[in-house]
């Protein structure tokens, strides 16, 4: 095993325990609060800053059991699939620059004591290499995004990288939930394909963008 590979796993469980924790204590209780009707009820009683209090739920799941797919879905639902995609995106991006900025200026000491130098050094050789690719494509999958954005910041992923990457894996993700819940949730999959192949295709480009 690559040296510093064991402390740099234990880093990451203690991350993942952080962020499952709160779903095993509160998650029933946040998903029956956050139903689709649920989350545009609520987003609704804030009147025209409705779109702001989405974006707020949205970074609210980088601590709490927030079902943000569905927070998305009733921001469609509400703001129609263009608007609300932008502000499924907005906020989707906003949660992952909180997150990796917070890691990566306030976390830094936690995780030394917790991987030490050599952790964190293997850490950085990951995020180097295929950063790009881990943070576009965990935006849409489960509890990944909050994880992936955090052990970037720890491990000082480039700003010039983490940010396209993310701009690769908001967008897709929140224009695709957002025509879910535009279109009264009626053709999922296609907009669930969506947001799993354009990620790719967007951090292809990008990447080259970068390279030169």
């Amino acid at each position: 095993m690559h040296p510093g590979s064991r402390s740099l796993i234990l880093l990451i469980l203690v991350i993942f325990a952080g962020i499952v924790v709160p779903f095993v204590i509160w998650g029933a209780q946040f998903d029956a609060a956050l139903s689709l009707e649920g989350a545009r009820q609520w987003m609704a009683g804030y009147g025209a800053w409705a779109w702001a209090a989405g974006i707020v739920l949205l970074i609210a799941d980088i601590v709490l059991p927030v079902p943000s797919t569905v927070v998305m879905s009733a921001l469609g639902w509400m703001y129609g699939w263009w608007l609300g995609g932008l502000i499924c995106a907005a906020g989707s991006m906003l949660s992952g620059i909180i997150a990796y900025a917070g890691c990566r200026w306030l976390g830094r000491g936690a995780a030394l004591w917790i991987a030490g130098e050599a952790g964190l050094r293997r850490g950085e050789e990951i995020f180097e290499k295929r950063g790009g690719w881990l943070v576009a494509l965990s935006r849409w999958m489960p509890v990944l995004p909050e994880a992936v954005a955090c052990l970037a910041g720890l491990s000082r992923m480039r700003w010039r990288v983490f940010l396209p990457a993310l701009v690769c894996g908001s967008v897709p993700t929140g224009f695709a939930f957002a025509a879910i819940g535009h279109v009264g949730q009626s053709e999922p999959g296609w907009a669930m394909a969506l947001s799993c192949i354009m990620p790719v295709l967007l951090w292809l480009g990008a990447a080259r963008v970068l390279r030169r």
